[in-house]
């Protein structure tokens, strides 16, 4: 083999090498850009999440006026406990109910458990079969909890803006993983419900809180509002990596290639 043979057969090694690198490249810019545009795409959509955990104990450290969002005293954050034996009617969330005689303030056995599965001494809000309670509210938000209690077949939590429905939340979607099964509910499920814009899109100005005909009561307390048009902070929610990172990974990926790249040339250059 002649050594215009090898120089041609070196060449052709190091062409190859490069028309590898830069489809791995360009494949790997696809997937990210493809990474990009699913993430600004989700971003768009509009959505609400919840997260359920047992709550706290009231601000004043008392355990017997059921579970509190750990939010309560955030800057912001304003508490409906129905202590008063009322809901309201006026300020910043205005309750109405569809059928007053069958959905109600009250205080019984029923009421949502406390953060341990504590009884429940204070008032609640009450829903009943084929009933709806509307919350109206002044302002956008974009957080609410509520101590969801006893929970019992078709509740259902829907979140509005205007009149165009953001999403629905049903007891399907909730009683699979309430933390707390109280024993004065016969071990029915509880828990403290956060439910958080994903993003700015998703904010919302009217809840409705509803129980199917022939359904269980849907019993609710200490209802925490968040007022805001940004996406919640005081959550962590599973973090997508901004656009921006994405690309810095990207450019990181580039530079790595490329490294790799040139140590390959050298070697095949060393063995030739």
């Amino acid at each position: 083999m002649n050594s215009s043979h090898v120089t041609n057969l070196s060449t052709k090694k190091l062409q190859n090498i490069k028309i590898m690198s830069l489809k791995k490249i360009a494949c790997i810019a696809a997937l990210s850009l493809s990474a990009i545009s699913s993430f600004i795409y989700a971003g768009s959509a509009q959505a609400i999440s919840f997260k359920v955990n047992t709550g706290i104990a009231a601000p004043n450290g008392t355990t017997d006026k059921g579970a509190f969002s750990e939010f309560t005293q955030l800057p912001g954050t304003t508490t409906v406990d129905f202590n008063n034996g009322q809901a309201p009617t006026t300020g910043f969330a205005k309750y109405s109910f569809e059928n007053g005689q069958k959905s109600s303030v009250r205080s019984d056995v029923w009421a949502p458990a406390g953060a341990n599965g504590e009884v429940n001494k204070t008032n609640y809000l009450a829903v009943f079969n084929g009933d709806k309670v509307t919350i109206n509210l002044n302002n956008h938000l974009n957080y609410f909890g509520i101590d969801w209690g006893a929970i019992s077949p078709d509740n259902t939590f829907s979140f509005y803006n205007g009149n165009t429905l953001i999403k629905s939340f049903t007891t399907q979607d909730v009683d699979p993983v309430a933390p707390i099964h109280a024993s004065q509910h016969g071990g029915e499920g509880n828990g403290y419900l956060h439910f958080y814009s994903d993003s700015s899109n998703d904010i919302f100005n009217k809840i409705v809180i509803s129980q199917a005909a022939n359904g269980g009561g849907f019993e609710s307390d200490n209802h925490s509002f968040h007022l805001g048009t940004d996406r919640f902070t005081g959550f962590d929610p599973k973090s997508v990596p901004e656009p921006s990172v994405t690309l810095g990974m990207l450019a990181v990926g580039g530079m790595f290639l490329g490294k790799r790249k040139n140590e390959k040339l050298q070697s095949v250059r060393k063995s030739n």
